[in-house]
């Protein structure tokens, strides 16, 4: 069993950046698969950045983002902190949302986008960009 808290959220400029943290307890966060999701007010939730667990799937990428986010957003793990990290950068207004990660023991191929169903999640952090 895994226990996710996230941190990091608030509120920024159009343009601006935030680093989001989710971080675990229980077990050993590189060996779950992660994903971090935004959900805003009347939307549906959207995987935007994904990370395998383990040691992946050979033949593909460890990593996957959401077109939405790609260019602005990186997702990487600090096995330190038992962390992973969503490093945002050219923040947009319709970026606004609560952000939450969750996580897997599965390794997931993300060819078709983030999975959408993991065992394990946080209670997230809302990011608000606004001016």
């Amino acid at each position: 069993q895994v226990q996710l808290v996230e941190s990091g959220g608030g509120l920024v400029q159009p343009g601006g950046s935030l680093r989001l943290s989710c971080a675990a307890s229980g077990d050993h966060l590189k060996d779950y698969s992660t994903v971090w999701f935004r959900q805003a007010a009347g939307k549906e939730r959207e995987g935007v950045s994904c990370i395998v667990g383990g040691d992946g799937i050979a033949g593909y990428d460890p990593v996957g983002y959401a077109d939405s986010v790609k260019g602005r957003f990186t997702i990487s793990r600090d096995n330190v902190n038992n962390t992973v990290i969503l490093q945002m950068s050219d923040l947009k207004p319709e970026d606004t949302a609560n952000y939450f990660c969750a996580a897997d023991p599965r390794p997931f191929t993300f060819q078709n986008g983030c999975p959408r169903h993991l065992k394990f999640r946080g209670q997230g952090t809302q990011v608000t960009v606004s001016s």
